[in-house]
């Protein structure tokens, strides 16, 4: 064998060893993608098509779990009104909320580290602890919401038995956890030039000119981010319903997911369920890809430019 053959064959040893050992290293991910991704996928895919109660043997019963959600399930359209409604109620308002916060919080001044801080508790708060304090906070009786209401002599309210007012108390829920939501839009207020400003301050820009015409403009990519991350969320909320009203008044706040988590842990419909959470990808799926869709049409990247 000559040397040129010699170095061919050490090359290829090479080149099959460095690819073994690339290998190696994707394999926990590649298993991990596998057992907590893919096989669900294909096992929720599977039990939508049965009737299963997590007992004995799953029946295949075809396309019959959908037929009967969208022909007989008395529950199922007021399911996704009250989950679209949520969405439209919580979405905006934490996001309006969390970009005021972070516009304010935004300062060189004294002090303003803890005020981010307590901005931010709420959401290092144990969710069920925080909605336990919130559904006695709206306690219709002896709650602090409707003490302080009627010690301002305004009327007070049956918050969450309400069919018109739970959901703006659940909106109030979500505002105050709107934490996470001002620390991202923070972070991207901070990468704002500071010429832009300095610039619109000499051509006589008042704080609202400079607020609509630089920092939303520059805050749209971050505000994408948080349009999607907002919808992905609120299109699978579960707590509130599940802590705060129990899916009532009159399945207001009977959310996608909740009617998900009944079907397959207090009614034993697993098929059912399954073919639910189906429903719920397709939803977010599609909302998702209109999101993108149109983002071209508000969304300024300065590195495009």
């Amino acid at each position: 064998m000559t040397n040129s053959q010699l170095l061919k064959s050490g090359s290829r040893q090479r080149r099959l060893k460095e690819g073994i050992i690339g290998y190696l290293f994707m394999l926990p991910t590649v298993i991990g993608f596998t057992v907590f991704i893919i096989y669900p996928l294909i096992s929720s895919a599977y039990y939508a098509l049965t009737e299963y109660s997590g007992f004995g043997k799953a029946e295949f019963v075809g396309l019959d779990n959908f037929k009967w959600m969208f022909t007989k399930d008395p529950t199922f359209i007021k399911t996704i009104q009250a989950t679209l409604l949520y969405v439209v109620y919580t979405v905006p308002a934490v996001l309006i909320f969390g970009l005021l916060l972070a516009v304010l919080l935004n300062k060189t001044m004294p002090g303003i580290k803890l005020f981010r801080t307590i901005y931010y508790l709420p959401v290092v708060v144990p969710a069920i602890a925080s909605l336990v304090l919130w559904k006695f906070i709206f306690n219709p009786d002896h709650g602090l919401f409707n003490g302080i209401l009627a010690s301002l002599k305004l009327p007070t309210s049956r918050w969450l038995e309400s069919e018109s007012a739970v959901l703006p108390a659940l909106t109030i829920i979500a505002i105050w956890g709107c934490g996470g939501q001002m620390i991202v839009f923070l972070s991207g207020l901070q990468s704002v030039p500071a010429e832009l400003y300095e610039a619109a301050a000499i051509d006589g820009a008042n704080s609202l000119n400079k607020f609509f015409h630089i920092t939303i403009p520059m805050m749209t990519p971050v505000l994408f981010l948080q349009l999607i991350t907002g919808l992905i969320g609120g299109f699978q909320v579960i707590n509130p319903a599940l802590i705060v009203t129990s899916g009532g008044p009159n399945l207001k706040t009977n959310f996608l997911n909740y009617q998900i988590y009944m079907s397959a842990f207090d009614k034993r419909e697993y098929g059912y369920a399954m073919a639910l959470v189906w429903v719920l990808f397709v939803i977010i799926m599609a909302f998702t890809v209109v999101v993108f869709k149109v983002s071209n049409s508000y969304v300024y990247y300065e590195a495009e430019e």
